[in-house]
């Protein structure tokens, strides 16, 4: 989504020598935790939770590439890194008789990323969600009255984008989630491998360039929209309902919503999974197995705004959360949205040379 980036392994001093402990390693997205979570499994199991944090996919497959990274649990979304990862056996098998809990999955949800994942062998969905509009709709409307507030052309518009850069356009840095929506936008495939259809998503977001305030990471995103500095972004759905709940809880007397693209919002599926050279294997399938608990999940979902694929869980969220159309999209939401396939290595190399083009503005 998605920052806490404090250490949360101090939260809670636990008993005995801190060398005597047995350690987890966590890699998570920023602002996707529930710290409540990790203080009570301290607590419970014993083990000292160590807690990094990444905010894009591209930050946290560098970690990965450069080989032996420490971690016991890392969160990938399920394409294209989770599908990478999987493909390249660089992930340890989950164990259900250590991790009973599966049970408790969304059996459809889990079908959904079963073909990158045959058997759903080497994950379990953590938490979920779409990319797509976080805006002030009060600025929008006094900048820009007649543009759509429900599609992707509030932004890809040149002319909608150049009347809201009076206050502030963001679109977040990662060409993994930014791209297959633009190839969307344009009644692409958002999987081409096209050497014309990139050149158009390529030719769409440099049109945009020159009216963008920035193109930061999807924490600072939560920010900056809370803060007003920014009235539109292109992001993940819940950070924009965490920058509305901080924006009430600082008493700014401001609108942030959320809009799925109604050309299609890209769904997403964030995987817990465990890497295969994990230092305590063990102690990651405790956690995988802990988290799973409906209201733990129900916890976690209250706090960062995105739902998981416990359904029990659902009943335990406050009112709020549990009744908000963008944490949770209705059925007709959810089959007009695409999940991106993973593109050749190739592709891959063209899209991010063309993201480092636009990032540079040339």
């Amino acid at each position: 989504m998605r920052r806490l980036i404090l250490m949360l392994s101090a939260l809670l001093p636990l008993a005995g020598p801190a060398a005597a402990q047995p350690v987890l390693n966590v890699y998570n997205w920023a602002d996707y935790i529930d710290p409540y979570a990790i203080d009570r499994f301290q607590r419970e199991s014993g083990t000292r939770v160590r807690y990094d944090v990444y905010d894009s996919l591209e930050t946290l497959e560098a970690r990965l590439s450069a080989g032996r990274s420490g971690f016991d649990i890392i969160v990938p979304t399920s394409e294209p890194s989770f599908a990478r990862l999987v493909r390249a056996n660089a992930l340890r098998p989950l164990d259900p008789a250590r991790i009973p809990n599966l049970r408790n999955l969304d059996s459809a949800l889990m079908a959904r990323v079963a073909g990158v994942d045959p058997g759903n062998r080497h994950g379990a969905i953590y938490l979920w969600g779409t990319v797509g509009l976080g805006m002030r709709p009060d600025r929008i409307r006094a900048l820009a009255p007649d543009a759509p507030m429900d599609s992707l052309a509030l932004l890809l518009n040149p002319e909608n984008a150049r009347r809201l850069a009076r206050c502030g356009i963001a679109v977040m840095d990662s060409a993994i989630d930014v791209i297959p929506s633009v190839l969307r936008f344009l009644g692409k495939d958002p999987d081409s491998t096209d050497a014309a259809d990139l050149a158009a998503a390529e030719a769409a977001l440099r049109a945009i360039r020159p009216h963008l305030r920035s193109i930061p990471g999807s924490a600072a995103i939560v920010d900056a929209l809370a803060s007003g500095e920014i009235c539109l972004a292109l992001t993940y759905s819940g950070d924009v309902i965490q920058a509305a709940a901080r924006a009430r809880e600082a008493n700014r007397s401001v609108e942030i919503t959320y809009a799925a693209p109604r050309e299609g919002a890209h769904l997403w599926f964030d995987m817990l999974a465990i890497p295969a050279d994990a230092p305590n294997p063990e102690a990651a399938e405790a956690f995988i197995n802990f988290l799973l608990q409906p209201d733990v999940m129900a916890g976690v979902t209250n706090q960062v705004r995105y739902p998981s694929a416990v359904p029990a869980a659902r009943q335990r969220l406050r009112p709020d959360v549990a009744n908000d159309p963008n944490i949770h999209p209705d059925a007709a939401a959810l089959a007009n949205a695409f999940v991106p396939g993973t593109p050749p290595p190739a592709t891959e190399r063209a899209r991010a040379r063309m993201w480092s083009r636009f990032k540079a503005g040339r």
